[in-house]
């Protein structure tokens, strides 16, 4: 029996809290921003990754991951220029964070420099955001094998239970990076008075987004 065209909804919100709850590159950004911006600034690079999503479940619904897996050159070419995307958002945060940490110092006086640094590389978060959601080909393949599992084939339109999948997954996504948004914003007070702390976390932060931008260069699509 199926809801709408839908199989076993249960097993798939478990599974879409898992997959929500995994870290990766857009909720650590949001995060990131909401931590040195504000609850703003942490809302528009949020809808970034809404609008990132969207867009990959409609490329994922008009068969983008059957095009990358019969173009492998295609693939190869969305792969890198991701990998290269997030390995530069990473150095930059890491690159304000020695500056930040630097500025603590009673050697160099000049803190403000610093804070402009690690403010100029969260700017415009929600085209960072959006660019970092799409320059991703594994989530495209993901969302395809995840979804086609609790899609009845027999279901005369099949528009109606994608709708009803990514809705579910696209609301979750909301209420969790919202929880980061607001987490965020909490652990800004508690930065503004340890700006080593916050060197700190921004350049571990900076250091997965390498990670991520490494991983995603040894990507394959088996």
């Amino acid at each position: 029996m199926s809801f709408y065209g839908v199989t076993d909804l249960w097993t798939y919100l478990l599974g879409a809290v898992g997959i929500i709850l995994l870290p990766g590159p857009n909720s650590l950004y949001v995060l990131s921003v909401a931590t040195a911006r504000g609850v703003r600034a942490g809302y528009q690079g949020a809808f970034g990754v809404f609008l990132g999503d969207t867009i990959l479940l409609l490329l994922t619904a008009l068969g983008a991951a059957g095009l990358l897996r019969t173009h492998p050159a295609l693939f190869l070419v969305v792969k890198y220029v991701g990998a290269a995307y997030l390995t530069w958002v990473g150095l930059n945060l890491i690159r304000a964070a020695v500056q930040k940490w630097r500025s603590n110092s009673p050697v160099v006086v000049d803190s403000q420099a610093a804070v402009n640094a690690m403010v100029a590389n969260l700017q415009q978060p929600f085209r960072r955001a959006l660019v970092i959601s799409l320059l991703n080909p594994k989530a495209i393949l993901f969302l395809l094998s995840f979804f086609v599992q609790f899609i009845d084939p027999t279901y005369d339109t099949p528009a109606v239970p994608f709708l009803i999948l990514g809705s579910i997954i696209m609301a979750l996504s909301a209420l969790y990076l919202s929880a980061l948004i607001f987490a965020g914003a909490r652990l800004a007070q508690g930065f503004s008075q340890r700006k080593r702390l916050s060197a700190s976390l921004s350049s571990a932060v900076g250091g997965l987004f390498v990670w991520f931008g490494a991983k995603l260069a040894t990507a394959s699509l088996s």
